[in-house]
């Protein structure tokens, strides 16, 4: 296993933790309500960039995956540079440098946040409650086979798993094989086979 990511961060602990608000998040309700008092924006723009947020999902991601898995100079671009090829797609990550680790032959990459959530939400949207959770954060590093297989996905013992940890301004999404059998479909088949966890890199896309 090789740990391809360095955090140059200091997070705090998420609201999924117990405990009192964070210096991050008192400051952040001081900003927006200062904000909203002096006019700045309004409490419903606020409100309804939450929920434009909160409203994005996987549906965004799948599409990139499949749009990759048919078009191999995409794949390339994405591979590059993952925020440019997504832009292509109308997908703006926003200041979010995303890169992209391709599953390969003998090798499985996987993604985490030690030390909180970072997460590629502007293409898989919100990440699941394991994603945080404090298990997941520690054990993925030091055992992620059996983390996998916990989730229902065996890796040869010779294959490489190779665990990424996602910083402040850099998120990870995974690129999973395409399953076998799945010549000839369009993309919009494609991305059907294209979940969440796929992306994460905790299961593997299977055709039906």
């Amino acid at each position: 296993m090789s740990d391809t990511g360095q955090h140059s961060h200091d997070h705090t602990p998420r609201p999924d933790q117990d405990g009192p608000p964070s210096y991050y998040q008192a400051m952040e309700t001081a900003v927006r309500e200062l904000l909203i008092e002096r006019g700045v924006v309004t409490a419903e723009e606020v409100r309804a960039a939450v929920e434009a947020m909160d409203a994005r999902g996987p549906a965004q991601g799948a599409r990139v995956v499949a749009r990759a898995w048919s078009d191999p100079a995409f794949k390339a671009r994405l591979l590059k540079d993952g925020s440019a090829a997504c832009a292509e797609l109308g997908i703006d990550m926003g200041p979010t440098h995303l890169v992209v680790v391709e599953n390969g032959e003998k090798l499985h990459n996987v993604i985490v946040c030690t030390l909180c959530s970072c997460y590629p939400r502007f293409l898989i949207g919100l990440p699941p409650d394991w994603y945080k959770a404090r298990a997941y954060r520690s054990r993925v590093v030091r055992e992620p086979r059996a983390v996998l297989g916990e989730f229902g996905t065996e890796i040869p013992d010779d294959w490489e798993v190779r665990v990424h940890d996602s910083t402040a301004d850099m998120r990870y999404m995974v690129l999973p094989r395409r399953p076998e059998g799945t010549e000839g479909w369009s993309e919009a088949q494609l991305a059907g086979l294209v979940t969440r966890d796929c992306m994460i890199g905790v299961t593997l896309p299977k055709a039906p």
